[in-house]
């Protein structure tokens, strides 16, 4: 494990990222307390998606389409009640 000061965290920062993607154990300490621990970053997983999916289960008529009324479309913009 390496523990290293703020001050030393500032100055050599690059090298410390590279510790910790190598898999070193980084700590940084104000101080003598550990503050944080530096360590790779991990993506999240994807979730799985497929396309189509909802088919089926989602409808929609073809009024979908349709243009919004003037009353409900002034509402939609912010002019309305």
């Amino acid at each position: 494990m390496t523990v290293v000061t703020v001050h030393h965290a500032k100055t050599h920062l690059s090298k410390l990222i590279a510790a910790a993607e190598r898999g070193e154990e980084v700590v940084i300490a104000r101080g003598d307390k550990p503050a944080v621990r530096i360590v790779p970053f991990e993506p999240a997983a994807k979730p799985d998606r497929k396309p189509g999916r909802l088919k089926g289960v989602v409808a929609m008529d073809a009024r979908f389409f349709d243009p919004l009324p003037e009353d409900e479309l002034r509402l939609w913009e912010g002019q309305g009640e």
